[in-house]
């Protein structure tokens, strides 16, 4: 029933969640997840402070460390709720509107001093600290005013935490083109690619114009019918596959060239699964084949490129605060209900671009 709870929370439907908790309460009525998730369904109905003593309570009585760290996350998400409904002094103009900040991962025997020193610049206890910094990867840690974050980026670096911010209206302006197929590979590369209006054009490019790419997998979410604790049927949301996504970033340009493996068409342009002589077998073989051939043929031609596959470390941070921020996904893969998941990989890619075109 906890996956049935979590799924209606991240399709936001309240109703059913509500219910199932109702459920829950009455089978399990000392169960920690219940004050969590009451603590959820008091967040998303507005009432922030009776939210925020539920969490609370749960960090000073639960010993179950995962819903000790989704309270502390709860905790966190008001935080951010606060700061950005609080008047701020007016921004300077390179840090004005909406941004993010991102931790970045902790070496191990650095951990505890860290925790310590983040603890003291963000006022709360080590312990709490340790949980929220990563050890691998990039961590969305708070959404609000761009200038109120500068600073803190900058006082979290001068504490010697790496961290950075960057103002959403940066990642919004960055210009993705969504290739359908590569054209020509050499000596000139072109791809006919789509535009954020839909419209199809050529775009000629070299090679040592990518400066990064960055990789990721999108699930793709089904409704199933499943057999709870009591034999009955219910029904549930699952992950049924997964759609793979590529970026290649042309810092040059300002710009993104995206290859989904939902929408690539592997029959037109450079045919990446020709036999030697000319014999056609790309209607033999499976999407998921074809999509591995074109990321073959990427490493030949990009070997030297840094490659970004830490993604879904990024996405588990991210999911809850994206609500925060308005960002479009950029991804035209065909879904039943819109996800996070798509808006999630667009600011990950971006903060990658960004971060990388400052150096």
């Amino acid at each position: 029933m906890l996956d049935q709870i979590a799924a209606a929370f991240d399709r936001q439907d309240y109703k059913t969640a509500a219910s199932l908790l109702k459920q829950l309460q009455k089978q399990s009525p000392d169960s920690p997840w219940v004050t969590f998730y009451l603590g959820r369904l008091r967040e998303a109905t507005g009432k922030l402070e009776a939210a925020e003593l539920l969490y609370r309570s749960l960090l000073q009585v639960t010993a179950n460390p995962k819903v000790a760290a989704q309270a502390r996350l709860g905790v966190q998400r008001l935080a951010t709720l606060k700061a950005a409904a609080a008047p701020s002094p007016p921004a300077t103009e390179s840090a004005a509107g909406a941004g993010v900040l991102v931790l970045e991962a902790i070496a191990p025997d650095y951990r505890q001093q860290a925790a310590q020193r983040f603890g003291q610049v963000m006022g709360i206890d080590a312990y709490s600290a340790r949980m929220l910094l990563p050890s691998r990867g990039w961590r969305l840690y708070r959404v609000g005013d761009a200038a109120e974050l500068q600073k803190i980026s900058q006082q979290l670096r001068k504490a010697e935490i790496p961290a950075f911010w960057q103002p959403v209206r940066a990642i919004q302006a960055l210009k993705v083109f969504r290739v359908r197929y590569i054209e020509t590979a050499s000596p000139q590369v072109k791809v006919i690619c789509e535009n954020e209006a839909g419209q199809t054009g050529g775009l000629s490019f070299g090679w040592a114009e990518v400066s990064d790419r960055v990789e990721g997998r999108l699930p793709i979410f089904e409704h199933v019918v499943d057999l709870n604790a009591r034999n009955q049927l219910t029904r549930r949301e699952a992950t049924q596959d997964y759609a793979q996504v590529i970026d290649l970033h042309l810092p040059q340009r300002r710009c993104i060239l995206r290859f989904g493996d939902w929408s690539y068409q592997f029959g037109q342009g450079v045919l990446l699964d020709a036999k030697q002589d000319g014999e056609l077998v790309a209607t033999q073989l499976s999407n998921r084949i074809r999509w591995n051939k074109l990321v073959y043929f990427l490493d030949e031609q990009l070997s030297a490129v840094p490659v970004w596959t830490e993604f879904p470390q990024f996405a588990e941070t991210a999911l809850e605060l994206l609500p925060l921020i308005e960002l479009k996904s950029q991804i035209d893969l065909l879904r039943k209900a819109p996800s996070q998941w798509d808006q999630a990989f667009q600011l990950y890619s971006g903060l990658v671009f960004q971060t990388r075109s400052a150096l």
